[in-house]
């Protein structure tokens, strides 16, 4: 008599029902698609341990009526394989900001069910606002604009966006997250009260008026922040946002993460901390602060006190800037600096004119050119591009130059320059003598100029220029940085 065949598992039939059960009540509207993708993304693992546990029952029931117990088969392995990946994916995509990504790629309401629908809702709040106190604003999703008043009043307009699968789901979770406004001691606390809403979107943006001597704290995540007209401190927090902040006397702080800020017109110290993307500063009359990765440009002009930028590729100091100063992964340009000045960086081609005062120059990769007003000492070490200094016609100075693998040249006649070798040589005194310039570089080449020569005609094409020696390696040559 043959073997008894083993029974057929029953464990893929029971999974593909529980998953057709999962799409037919979203198809009929018995469940929110919105929750079912939710349940799923967070409890599809169910699925694989309901599946071993038939089967361990399987295996019970088959020894005890002495057959053999059924494997999991070819089917079997590729559904377990098709529910992980699924899950897997489902999972990864629950992380995502599936709000800000509708509102980026300016997905409508019914263009895709899985984002639900929005919803607008408008509210107003009002109330007075005590003398000498400051306002915190809370907002983790949506803009935030503070103007200023004179009525000693707070103001505030909502414009609330809901996402949500029907109306009444929407009306609910209004009903749920409307701004407070509190007081504690001196502090006022507006809270857009967003994430009330748990996972769900709810994007709240403020237009806030209130008296122009307050002091503002706001905490900010997935909005743009605009501040304009204060007296007090500014301190903002924000990610993924877009900042504006002008007409401020007081202090300014921000502290970014993967934001881009734009700062004009302020009477005290700006500070900048974080990771950021574009920054532009300008008309500062106390000193500015930047500390952070910057992976796009920063942008500075017409900063009164001293100017500090600290990252992972750059460490700046200066006294001031009367023109503007413009980095980027590649490159630094400035007009009109104050020093001393002190510059380690790598990977740049560097850019400095008008600079008055002593300096202190470090770089590697990238090209130098410094052009100086009023001439202060002078340290510049370089390597892997040429190095030009420019000073005064008649300046008188004190100079000790040397290029490995390159060439010295010079318009000052007391300067002697030996090149025979494979490191040029530059030494003298120049004038009366004066400050101490110390020029050093390698893979590269040096040059003293004098400002005027920046300002000869053009030579003659019957008279070409003799070609310069070969320059080192530029730092496009090189993989290039992603920060500044």
């Amino acid at each position: 008599m043959p073997p008894a065949r083993p029974p057929r598992s029953f464990a893929g039939p029971v999974v593909l029902i529980l998953l057709g059960l999962l799409f037919l009540f979203g198809n009929l509207g018995v469940m929110p698609w919105g929750y079912l993708t939710h349940w799923f993304a967070h409890y599809w693992p169910v699925l694989l341990i309901l599946w071993g546990v038939i089967k361990i029952v399987e295996h019970q029931q088959a020894q005890r009526v002495g057959v053999r117990a059924s494997g999991i088969g070819v089917g079997g392995v590729f559904l377990v394989l098709f529910l992980i990946i699924l899950g897997l994916a489902a999972t990864q995509a629950s992380k995502l900001d599936w709000d800000s990504l509708r509102d980026h790629i300016q997905i409508g309401d019914d263009d895709f069910e899985i984002f639900g629908h929005n919803y607008s809702y408008e509210d107003q709040l009002q109330q007075a606002f005590p003398a000498g106190s400051s306002l915190h604003v809370v907002d983790d999703r949506g803009a935030v604009n503070i103007t200023s008043s004179d009525d000693g009043q707070i103001r505030v307009s909502v414009r609330k966006r809901v996402n949500a699968d029907t109306q009444s789901a929407a009306e609910k979770r209004n009903g749920e997250t409307k701004p407070q406004i509190s007081l504690s001691g001196n502090i006022v606390t507006l809270n857009a009260n967003t994430l009330a809403g748990g996972e769900h979107g709810v994007t709240a943006d403020l237009d806030i008026s209130i008296p122009r001597k307050a002091a503002v704290v706001i905490s900010n995540r997935h909005g743009d922040v605009s501040v304009v007209g204060r007296d007090g401190d500014i301190d903002i927090s924000n990610e993924h946002g877009e900042i504006s902040v002008s007409d401020v006397n007081g202090k300014l702080s921000l502290t970014l993460q993967n934001s881009s800020a734009r700062v004009g017109q302020v009477s005290a110290d700006v500070s900048i901390q974080g990771h950021a993307d574009d920054v532009s500063i300008e008309d500062v009359k106390g000193g500015v602060q930047l500390n952070g990765e910057f992976s796009e440009s920063v942008k500075l002009s017409r900063i009164a006190k001293a100017v500090v930028f600290r990252s992972s590729r750059t460490d700046m100091e200066f006294a001031g800037l009367n023109g503007d100063l413009d980095l980027d992964s590649g490159d630094l340009n400035a007009n009109d600096v104050i020093g001393p000045l002190r510059l380690d960086t790598r990977s740049k081609d560097i850019s400095l004119q008008g600079v008055s005062g002593d300096v202190r120059l470090q770089n590697e990769n990238g090209s130098v050119e410094v052009h100086v007003t009023k001439l202060g000492s002078m340290e510049v070490q370089n390597r892997n591009g040429d190095l030009e200094v420019y000073v005064p016609d008649k300046a008188g100075f004190v100079l000790d130059a040397r290029a490995r693998n390159g060439e010295i040249d010079t318009d000052f006649d007391a300067i002697k320059v030996n090149n025979d070798s494979d490191t040029g040589i530059g030494t003298g005194t120049v004038g009366s003598g004066g400050p101490h310039i110390t020029l050093s570089n390698e893979h590269g080449g040096i040059e003293i100029r004098k400002n005027s020569s920046m300002t000869e005609a053009p030579e003659s094409p019957a008279m070409p220029k003799m070609p310069k020696m070969p320059k080192g390696p530029k730092s496009g040559d090189l993989p290039t940085p992603t920060e500044n």
